[in-house]
């Protein structure tokens, strides 16, 4: 039996990385301090304690939930960080925002940058902001609300969270950030679908996870 990270799920086990679904709520890797050391990565060096190396490949906001792959040797890290880097990975998302878009489906392409005076926050800069793309579709739609899937081109900090806000309009609900979200909503953000060729492997693995919204 696989060993299971402490509130963790996981999607897939191996010797060399695992896929987990991370809760809303939990850090992705270690902050500042001792209070901020729970987090996507220490629960699962306690599970795999034959973990080695820096394990982290992305992240995942703390307020957004779904699929995140923590690699459990050096070189696992090494390759799979470069595959995110190079956008050899496929990620989408599932988003409920508050109202909705005119159109079915589009591109929102602003570039982001972080606000120094405010942070974490992000915002757009068309002159020293660094490039970002979110492609969207519509789900349903509901009397307030619609349901997206997200697919992001580019990784930038907070940018499924901005776009939505500012590209269409629409803030992600529970967004304290960029919507009108208050202290403990739940941001309905969920990382639902990774596609990537795992170390070792020749052929593309698909991940998948359900939000719980």
């Amino acid at each position: 039996m696989l060993p299971i990270p402490p509130g963790i799920p996981i999607v897939h086990a191996c010797g060399r990385y695992v896929v987990v679904a991370k809760p809303p709520g939990l850090l992705s890797v270690p902050g500042k301090g001792e209070a901020k050391q729970d987090c996507v990565i220490t629960r699962v060096r306690e599970a795999f304690p034959h973990a080695a190396g820096p394990m982290v490949v992305h992240r995942l906001d703390m307020e957004t939930s779904g699929l995140m792959i923590v690699a459990l040797d050096a070189d696992a890290q090494r390759e799979l960080s470069g595959r995110f880097e190079r956008r050899e990975v496929e990620k989408d998302y599932i988003a409920i925002v508050h109202g909705g878009p005119d159109a079915d489906e589009g591109t929102v392409d602003l570039p982001l940058r972080l606000d120094p005076d405010n942070r974490p926050r992000q915002v757009v800069d068309h002159i020293h902001g660094r490039a970002a793309i979110t492609q969207w579709r519509v789900i349903s739609r509901d009397t307030a609300t619609t349901r997206l899937r997200l697919h992001p081109v580019t990784g930038r900090s907070h940018q499924l969270r901005l776009h939505c806000a500012i590209g269409l309009g629409c803030p992600i609900v529970g967004d304290v950030l960029y919507g009108d979200g208050h202290a403990g909503d739940r941001l309905l953000l969920h990382a639902t679908r990774l596609v990537l060729t795992p170390p070792g492997e020749q052929e593309p693995r698909v991940f998948v996870s359900e939000p719980a919204f």
